[in-house]
């Protein structure tokens, strides 16, 4: 099998880059079509209801009519908004989670049209820092509609996603250094290669785990979905909005989603290559199969995402802000430290620390696994309703209807 590397990119004439990125702009689309409906139904099993069942046969057009609907609403611009940046906001928030796509590798080598060329679009030397530079970007969006938007509980929804990104950005970028220490490069197809006997998920275990933990915290989804919070905020950051322009937050979100899941899947999957026993498999890396491995990895994170959303309860915004500065953040610059000794060592001729970093991984993924899970148990919150009025303890005026049986 011929693994691309940054030497394999740039030669591709014009309709071939063409067609690469109408395919990818396809692939979002279509993951999030078909990704909606398929939360709809997990939601519904898990919750031990019928998800969509009316459009088309078994729901399958369910998805379909929504997006339909959703472009026929009309178009609803409130009165104080400031309106040039309060169109442009769902814009900023769409063109960025796609853009992050181009470097994403989806297979190995293939033939289109007697043309050998890289199942991905390109590819650069720091590509992983393209695609955090790029993800940023979309928070402005949100950010921005809650501004533009002239109301209060906007403007909060869009305040709490800039510090969601402010604190768990960190936290995923702290996560890659982990890899790009190990690996020695940048470039998502040379991750990729570096992968090809053991996946990074196996040697960096809490750089993975970190990483699944913000990757949820930077997509704003449940539990950590507070920039939308309905209980507090209404609707969040998009309470203003309606028809086309709700939808793009939507197709923002979802792309998000698919765009993280692609890149976990790149940096500690493996990317592209078949699991273990299918990868014994003669051709089984070869021509468009890799592609398949690929979209069913994505599609495990994805459900991973559905899964939380069914089972976990919204955390307090001082709780979630404290797993990122307090526990995500020092656990992954003291693994970065460790994973540095490791890689010193291995250059200097000690082969066999591999092995210790696999154990290590182990040992502090497994500790970092149990301390979330029963944090994440300890989420209900217990009201101290305080003294009585009557203690005493603090002054407070008579209830009417002690004071009218007092008279009495």
């Amino acid at each position: 099998m011929i693994y691309p590397d940054l030497s394999s990119f740039g030669h591709d004439p014009w309709w071939l880059v063409l067609g690469k990125s109408l395919g990818v702009f396809v692939f979002c689309l279509l993951t999030v079509l078909v990704a909606i409906l398929v939360e709809r139904k997990i939601l519904g099993r898990m919750q031990m209801r019928y998800g969509p069942n009316r459009v088309g046969p078994f729901g399958l057009l369910q998805s379909l009519a929504d997006g339909v609907k959703l472009a026929l609403k009309e178009g609803l611009i409130p009165a104080g908004v400031d309106k040039p940046i309060y169109l442009l906001a769902p814009v900023i928030s769409v063109v960025p989670a796609v853009m992050a796509f181009a470097v994403i590798p989806l297979g190995g080598m293939v033939s289109v049209f007697g043309h050998q060329t890289p199942l991905q679009l390109t590819d650069l030397p720091v590509a992983v820092l393209y695609v955090l530079a790029v993800t940023s970007i979309g928070v402005y969006g949100i950010v921005l509609a809650g501004w533009a938007s002239g109301s209060t509980y906007p403007l909060l929804g869009g305040l709490r996603s800039s510090a969601q990104v402010v604190s768990y950005e960190i936290a995923m970028a702290l996560s890659f250094a982990a890899v790009f220490l190990y690996s020695g490069t940048m470039s998502t197809s040379e991750i990729v290669a570096k992968q090809q006997h053991l996946w990074y998920v196996f040697l960096l275990l809490p750089s993975f785990l970190i990483y699944v933990t913000s990757m949820v915290g930077e997509t704003n989804r449940a539990p950590f979905d507070l920039p939308e919070a309905e209980g507090e905020l209404v609707g969040g950051f998009h309470t203003e909005y309606s028809s086309l322009k709700f939808a793009m937050f939507m197709l923002a979100e979802y792309v998000n989603m698919t765009t993280v899941s692609a890149l976990a899947t790149t940096l500690f999957l493996g990317g592209w290559q078949a699991p273990w026993p299918i990868s014994m498999i003669d051709g089984a890396n070869s021509g468009w199969w890799p592609l398949l491995w690929f979209i069913a990895k994505v599609w495990a994170f994805l459900f991973l995402f559905m899964w939380l959303r069914a089972t976990l309860p919204r955390m307090r915004y001082d709780q979630f802000m404290g797993l990122g500065w307090k526990v995500l953040i020092p656990i992954s610059l003291a693994w970065i430290m460790t994973v540095a000794i490791v890689r010193t060592l291995r250059t200097e001729g000690y082969g066999a620390m591999a092995v210790v970093l696999v154990i290590a991984s182990a040992v502090v993924g497994v500790g970092l696994l149990v301390y979330l899970s029963r944090s994440l148990r300890r989420r209900r919150i217990r009201l101290d309703p305080g003294p009585a009025p009557d203690s005493g303890a603090f002054p407070t005026p008579p209830m009417p209807v002690k004071e009218a049986a007092r008279n009495a």
